[in-house]
């Protein structure tokens, strides 16, 4: 049974179009059925995406692993409930993000990057022994890596493997893989995905980072279509490894720097996942936009999708130019004194250096992220205040001797 029509082809299509996205795919449920599993455009080689292309669905991979933890809970092997670690924080703060750790107390990706759950466990020591949770929620990768390692603790098995044997396997997700180290450990057959600047997409292999229990999923539409189908089942009351929107709806979506997807379960039953391989760019926070016009698509909403992805990369094409031009022209002005106020051109390199922490505080809602990390984000955010830099410090210099 299809429910693949005009509609949903055009809403791809434009989607992919206004974004730039190479390649989709996208699996629909109704209740427990599986309606529609449909791939659109290419893979970084250049063949079409199909419903069987492995894709990463990056955090959306954390409902994979509440999953597990609660699985272990209901055989009484994990108590949700009880301290873990020698610290104050329980497993089911840990799938709530609200353990008390954060990004800012323990900045996970610019730290070295642990290789097993174990090794997570180790770095995050001196955070859990100081760790109170107050029930705000502050969302860290660092929470369901900690988590898996509850996983494995509690089954003898290692996480990974855990996932294969006792969600994959039962589901029917044949085509589905969980690693640990990106890109070390992604499948032979997986291709890379893109990065994106200026209206191009480059195919790039994603930052290595640990991605255990995290955002570590790597599967394809026919498989997601398998998950979703089950979800009527296994999805939590509580929420936990989902969560509720203003609409109702029970989502998650995920982010790596080459890859974005998102699950979404709708209050009328349609189960929608979407998964990209182009990356989590400024004006292209992920594949929300596209499922939420694909649920109201499906519910006889009107639907509309609008991307900002080229245009911001334009404006910022426009301001490199003209702080270039600005700068040649006011180094062929001549000298001026008040030294002092050549200091006030040092602003832009201030901002640049510290772009990775004001991005993460103002935006990211205190995430981490590294200077290569935030190239991948925006490169020509980057580049402009790169040239900026270059340019004033030139103009300084020049007026200072």
């Amino acid at each position: 049974m299809t429910i693949w029509g005009a509609a949903l082809t055009l809403l791809v299509s434009t989607y992919t179009g206004q974004a730039s996205v190479p390649g989709v795919a996208v699996a629909i449920t109704k209740d427990n059925q599986v309606v529609a599993v449909q791939g659109f455009g290419h893979d970084s080689a250049g063949a079409p995406i199909t419903e069987h292309s492995k894709m990463a669905i990056a955090s959306v991979s954390k409902s994979f692993t509440a999953l597990a933890v609660r699985q272990l809970a209901d055989a009484g092997r994990i108590d949700l409930d009880r301290p873990v670690f020698d610290s104050r924080v329980t497993p089911r703060q840990l799938l709530a993000h609200t353990s008390g750790i954060s990004d800012r107390t323990l900045p996970e990706k610019s730290l070295p990057q642990p290789s097993s759950p174990a090794e997570a466990v180790e770095r995050a020591r001196e955070v859990l022994r100081t760790a109170v949770p107050d029930g705000r929620y502050r969302y860290t990768n660092t929470n369901y890596h900690l988590a898996a390692r509850l996983v494995e603790l509690a089954s003898g098995e290692e996480f990974n493997s855990y996932l294969k044997k006792h969600v994959f396997e039962p589901l029917g997700m044949t085509e589905t893989v969980a690693i640990s180290v990106t890109p070390r450990d992604l499948p032979a057959d997986y291709r890379r995905g893109h990065g994106y600047a200026y209206g191009f997409s480059v195919a790039l292999p994603e930052p290595e980072r640990f991605v255990g229990g995290s955002d570590g999923v790597i599967t394809t539409a026919a498989d997601m279509g398998k998950w979703l189908a089950a979800q009527k089942k296994l999805a939590p009351a509580d929420g936990t490894g989902w969560a509720a929107d203003a609409q109702g709806r029970l989502r998650h979506n995920g982010i790596w720097f080459t890859s974005t997807a998102g699950q979404l379960l709708t209050p009328s039953g349609y189960g929608i996942a979407v998964m990209s391989n182009s990356g989590f760019t400024l004006g292209h926070e992920g594949t929300y936009e596209l499922e939420n016009a694909i649920a109201d698509t499906l519910d006889g909403k009107p639907a509309e999708i609008s991307s900002y992805r080229l245009p911001i990369d334009l404006v910022l094409a426009g301001l490199t130019v003209l702080s270039l031009v600005l700068g040649v022209r006011a180094l062929r002005r001549p000298r001026k004194r008040h030294r002092a106020w050549q200091v006030l051109r040092l602003v832009p390199l201030g901002v640049l250096l510290a772009l990775p922490t004001l991005l993460g505080m103002l935006y990211g809602g205190g995430r981490d992220i590294t200077f290569y990390q935030l190239m991948h984000y925006s490169l020509p955010l980057v580049v402009w205040l790169g040239v900026s830099s270059v340019v004033n410090i030139g103009v300084a210099v020049s007026r200072w001797r």
